[in-house]
């Protein structure tokens, strides 16, 4: 297992949406990207994800107008990496909190986002993004 940094692999030009933005304007950022979730970031810090799926439950399933801000559907409890951590450290990271994307914070500030897919997709780390991939897609159990 090649124990390089996330740094190496994270994306850094990341798109992202603050949390006084509409989930409309967060839903047509997703659709240009072809991306699922967003960063919420307010002065360089992360308040929070906003994804796809979050917009459906939290939103449309709930007959909400998707002109309220993100911050009323954005999840807050974002687990976040660091650059130097490894890169097995990051999939183990994305395993047990069952996420397929980590922010990636220095200093306070979002510096980039590791995706699960760019651990799958650089080979050194086939067996780290197995591992997480497997426990991700483990069913997790209803909220109560």
């Amino acid at each position: 297992m090649n124990n390089n940094s996330v740094k190496s692999i994270m994306t850094t030009d990341v798109a992202t949406v603050s949390p006084n933005q509409t989930v409309q304007e967060a839903a047509r950022l997703m659709s240009e990207k072809n991306i699922g979730a967003l960063p919420v970031v307010e002065n360089g810090q992360i308040k929070g994800m906003i994804t796809d799926r979050d917009i459906t439950l939290r939103t449309t399933a709930e007959g909400k107008n998707a002109s309220i801000p993100v911050s009323q559907v954005m999840s807050t409890n974002v687990v976040t990496g660091t650059p130097n951590m490894s890169v097995e450290e990051a999939a183990n990271m994305m395993s047990q909190h069952q996420i397929r994307r980590l922010p990636i914070v220095e200093n306070n500030q979002l510096r980039g986002i590791v995706a699960l897919g760019d651990i799958a997709t650089n080979h050194a780390y086939d067996e780290a993004a197995e591992q997480a991939l497997t426990n991700i897609s483990e069913p997790s159990q209803p909220q109560a």
